[in-house]
């Protein structure tokens, strides 16, 4: 544990061997910030310099008539599937008319779902091949990332919740790195998302089975303490230091990294619902929705500890068979999302949607009941949330299904509809221009895009 004189600096951690646990934003940090105001440095730029980013990803395609509101500007009705996320509503921001114009063929035959995910955060049409010589572009989280995400201890954090391998062919002659990757940091190299909890953690917090094989790791579990366990005595001299709302803040805080901790070791041994013969990746959990809130709340304690300012997560990759029996939906997505119009398979892909959007409200919400500083986690957080096909029937990439949630500096509560075939890309310039990151371009981009900070749509 590092201390200067009577204040903690915003870099404070809890160590020990293989573990690092770095702390919330707390009162007794603020002094520190104060001195480096003094010293010249502006505290509005302090602020802006604790702006997070999240692109959430949603694969296959929507029912975009159970998504777009009929109407524009504030007085829009929630459809079906944004439904979960009206509590939000003056945090959220609709957007439609946004297109990925690179993600269509372009005279590379089929592919389109390999073409969404790499386009979705690059605005760059893919190489298509299925082997090495893959090519596509440096993705806009990247590009925050390497301004926004030098202070931190990891640049960005990529995650996901479906298979996330590489190599071999996805999609008609594309690789799976297109299908599975939403992240790249350069025109070769994509950033593959972590898809097993259990590693998100001990990446974020540290382990002491480092460098382990697997069975060793896997004979260890029974045994295994808790981080937290390995940082009591220095929790308990820090404790000692700090007021009454700042030991709070930090028994929320550590009491969230038991829970997370206690769900992945209760993954990791719970294998009485899987099929005889199937293996489980340690620490993923058997059901969706706890898969998908555990990697939610692994993004939660990583913002709160500023661990990272920069996130990607694919809730399923482009083309996922996966199955919601909990939702009553044990089909495949995939080939759902290939109804030809057919009312009972449209009903349940937009089941799939707005269960998809439950568990997205759900993440809202604890970013909103999360302090830091003076307001919440979702107050310094902009979030984009959508897919990069609109209809999956058709596999359109114009009329995309967005949503900007959080947004400090926007002009929120409102649906906006651009032109036609307006660049997506357009949006991440806008974005970026709130965390002070200023590219000339992206992809495909042709400028910023209006109507975000007024209240013109």
């Amino acid at each position: 544990m590092i201390v200067t004189g009577r204040h903690l600096p915003r870099r404070t951690f809890l160590r020990t061997l293989g573990t690092a646990i770095a702390l919330p934003y707390l009162d007794a940090m603020t002094p520190a910030f104060a001195q480096g105001a003094s010293a010249g440095i502006p505290a509005l730029a302090a602020a802006a310099a604790r702006q997070r980013l999240i692109f959430t990803y949603i694969p296959n395609g929507v029912t975009m008539e159970a998504w777009t509101p009929a109407a524009t500007g504030a007085a829009f009705e929630y459809t079906r599937i944004l439904k979960p996320l009206e509590t939000f509503r003056d945090r959220t921001l609709v957007l439609s008319g946004l297109a990925h114009k690179n993600a269509y063929a372009l005279g590379d035959g089929p592919g389109d779902h390999a073409r969404a995910a790499a386009c979705y955060l690059t605005g760059v049409h893919p190489k298509k091949t299925a082997g090495a010589d893959i090519k596509n572009s440096v993705s806009v989280d990247q590009i925050a990332a390497q301004h926004i995400g030098t202070s931190t201890r990891f640049p960005s954090l990529e995650l996901g919740c479906d298979d996330s391998r590489t190599v071999g062919n996805c999609d008609s002659g594309y690789s799976c790195a297109y299908t599975n990757s939403l992240s790249w940091r350069s025109e070769t190299a994509p950033n593959p998302p972590e898809t097993n909890p259990r590693l998100v953690f001990e990446r974020l917090f540290g382990s002491f089975d480092a460098g382990l094989d697997p069975q060793t790791r896997a004979r260890r579990q029974d045994s295994r303490r808790s981080v937290l366990d390995l940082v009591t005595g220095r929790t308990a001299e820090l404790v000692k230091t700090l007021g009454t709302a700042d030991r709070r803040k930090v028994d929320e805080y550590l009491s969230s990294i038991r829970e997370v901790e206690r769900r992945i070791q209760i993954a990791e041994k719970d294998l009485t619902a899987l099929p005889e013969g199937l293996e489980k990746p340690t620490g993923i959990p058997v059901t969706y929705d706890e898969y998908v809130t555990l990697m939610f709340d692994l993004q939660v304690l990583a913002l709160q500890a500023d661990l990272t300012r920069v996130v990607t997560m694919m809730m399923g990759r482009e083309g996922s068979m996966r199955t919601y029996p909990e939702i009553g939906v044990p089909d495949p997505h995939h080939p759902l999302t290939h109804h030809r119009n057919t009312p009972e398979w449209i009903e349940k892909v937009t089941q799939v949607n707005t269960f998809h959007m439950r568990l997205f409200a759900t993440f809202v919400e604890k970013l909103q009941a999360t302090p830091d500083g003076d307001g919440t986690l979702l107050d310094q957080t902009t979030i984009v949330y959508g897919s990069g096909i609109a209809d999956g029937d058709k596999h359109t990439h114009e009329d995309l299904p967005v949503l900007l949630v959080g947004g400090s500096g926007f002009k929120m509560g409102r649906h906006v509809r651009y032109p036609t075939d307006t660049p997506m890309t357009n949006l991440y310039l806008t974005v970026l221009d709130k965390v002070g990151v200023r590219p000339e371009t992206i992809g495909d981009s042709t400028g910023r895009i209006e109507h975000l900070t007024d209240v013109s749509a």
